[in-house]
């Protein structure tokens, strides 16, 4: 993610959007299932898919709070559109963008007093790198060099065979140095590997993890600007001020709490009323009519983010989803314009492409035709694909989770308009899951039945962490199981490429390439539709679309 200061990465990002409160409010609400504390803030949460440990968060639930918790080798400054920059590294260096070696500033410490070191990081890589201790985000890790020693797959998936065993523990691709120095060396050269080591899964572990990591899961311990306190699953997760970070972004309230909701309009609520003084995304109900400016006034806040919207097919299941013909006619049934219009008030927009506005290396239109409402060419692919043997189920199932995020409304607007296209011919239903910890298990099980809805926040401002997280062959977060040795191809020569230009230029062919496969609709992009309580102030969201944990004051009665 970041990157040395002797090299450094146009990594140009979203506007910031910065929204300062009025005068008046009091102290701090009520923290989340706790009692009122005047020194807290009140952010709305969400409950993360995973224990906190940083590989094993690839949903935004767990890592918006891992984030606060832990700081990397670089950081994303909030104040410099997401530039990257360096944080614990004092630099990162190579020659031949194959083989880096990376220096720490000294005097940095973990919430036990312990201090940071090199070890610290090449431990932490190796562990979660390893497939035995199963982290989400295992295969981060793959462009360094020994990462097949540690690192197997299943062969058969969910069938009798088991992976092999791993040949090592650890990767001969990172070499500690000395306490405050360390050398990756990767398998190929990679312009991009400095923006990446902002991203949580290249956090840091203190000794303590490896000696006891299941006393870890309970009470996570990290290097960040907050500490963990305490937390109640579902209810809230407790954090407070570590008075002895190092980084250049110390906390300025001495209490955060996540707070989690069942539905976002009783937090929308909450927000009106001053009990939750965060919220990143406005409800549907309260867009209607721009009724959310209208109750928050100057605490609206509105802008861009790096975030968009998808469904993906479950490629596994081939008998339904193998016709390319049938999913481009999927999603050329899809009336984009109208949804946004009539469900986000034009607070999200039509996107033609997998990768959001913003991004270094965006570049709309590489979905072409394939993103556009056209009835008439949904129904001639459909027809291509029968004429090919392919028969269309009569029911069509598109999954979402009814707990939180406000898909309800827009998943049945999107099946409204297949099923209208395609005249009844194909019924498309929106089904919900109840909760997202039970959506996310049956997409990671691979046990989806339907098409479900997706969506991606930039881990980065880089083309690149739109692409090989989500549509390499056997990557962290394909959940559809997709595979193109093409793509695969592409992709590797974009990760190869030394000058940022032309690298930037072959990632944008290999996003040009799935519109062939339309293996994931894109739908649109998020704007950014926040606002924030009377009791805070400086009140900062990132171009990733959360808030600056650090920059947030609290107002003084």
């Amino acid at each position: 993610m970041r990157v040395s200061r002797g090299a450094r990465y146009l990594a140009g990002a979203a506007v910031l959007m910065t929204a300062v409160a009025a005068c008046g409010g009091g102290g701090g609400a009520s923290g989340g299932g706790g009692k009122a504390a005047a020194d807290a803030i009140n952010v709305l949460g969400c409950e993360p898919e995973n224990p906190l440990i940083p590989a094993d968060a690839n949903e935004v639930c767990g890592g918006k709070v891992l984030d606060s918790l832990f700081t990397g080798l670089v950081e994303y400054d909030p104040d410099r559109n997401g530039e990257p920059v360096n944080a614990v590294a004092s630099a990162i260096e190579s020659k031949d963008s194959k083989v880096w070696t990376i220096k720490l500033n000294q005097g940095w410490k973990f919430h036990d007093g312990t201090e940071v070191k090199a070890k610290n990081f090449v431990d932490a890589w190796n562990w979660s790198a390893h497939s035995k201790n199963g982290m989400q985000n295992g295969s981060w890790f793959a462009d360094i060099e020994g990462f097949s020693d540690v690192f197997t797959e299943d062969p058969d998936g969910d069938g009798p065979q088991k992976a092999p065993e791993p040949k090592s523990s650890t990767m001969k691709g990172l070499k500690v140095i000395d306490d405050y120095t360390f050398e990756v060396t990767l398998s190929h050269p990679v312009s991009v590997f400095p923006v990446k080591l902002g991203y949580t899964t290249f956090s840091p572990l203190p000794d303590s993890f490896f000696k006891d990591p299941e006393a870890f899961k309970k009470k996570p311990i990290g290097n960040g600007p907050f500490k963990f306190v305490d937390r109640k699953n579902q209810q809230y997760i407790h954090e407070e001020k570590f008075a002895e970070y190092k980084g250049a972004r110390a906390a300025k309230v001495n209490k955060l709490n996540w707070k989690i909701y069942q539905n976002e309009d009783s937090a929308y609520a909450d927000l009106v009323s001053g009990k939750l003084d965060f919220m990143e995304s406005i409800p549907p109900s309260a867009l209607s009519g721009d009724k959310w400016k209208t109750d928050l006034g100057e605490r609206a806040i509105s802008g861009q983010q790096m975030v968009f919207q998808s469904v993906t097919f479950p490629m596994y299941n081939k008998k339904i989803w193998g016709n390319a013909e049938w999913r481009k006619a999927i999603s050329m049934a899809i009336d984009r314009d109208t949804i946004t219009d009539k469900i986000f008030n034009k607070g999200r927009l039509p996107i033609k492409g997998w990768v959001a506005p913003g991004v270094t290396g965006a570049k709309d239109g590489a979905c072409g035709e394939f993103c556009t409402y056209n009835p008439e060419k949904a129904k001639q692919l459909l027809a291509e694909a029968k004429q090919k043997g392919f028969t269309p189920p009569a029911e069509l199932k598109l999954f979402y989770n009814a707990d939180r995020g406000g898909h309800k409304e827009w998943t049945e607007a999107v099946a409204n308009s297949v099923t209208q296209t395609f005249g009844g011919e194909v019924k498309m239903v929106a089904t919900p899951y109840p909760t997202f910890d039970e959506f996310r298990a049956a997409i990671n099980d691979h046990k989806m039945e339907g098409i479900y809805r997706t969506g991606w926040q930039a881990d980065y401002p880089h083309i690149e962490n739109f692409l090989n997280p989500l549509y390499k062959t056997g990557a962290s977060s394909n959940d559809g199981l997709y595979s193109n040795k093409k793509l695969d191809a592409k992709l590797k020569d974009a990760d190869k490429e030394v000058d940022p230009a032309k690298s930037q230029a072959l990632y944008q062919e290999a996003e040009a390439m799935l519109a062939e496969d339309m293996n994931a609709i894109p739908l649109w992009y998020y704007g950014l539709q926040a606002g924030h309580s009377p009791n805070v102030k400086n009140v900062k969201v990132t171009p990733f679309g959360e808030l600056d944990v650090t920059s947030v004051e609290l107002n003084k009665s």
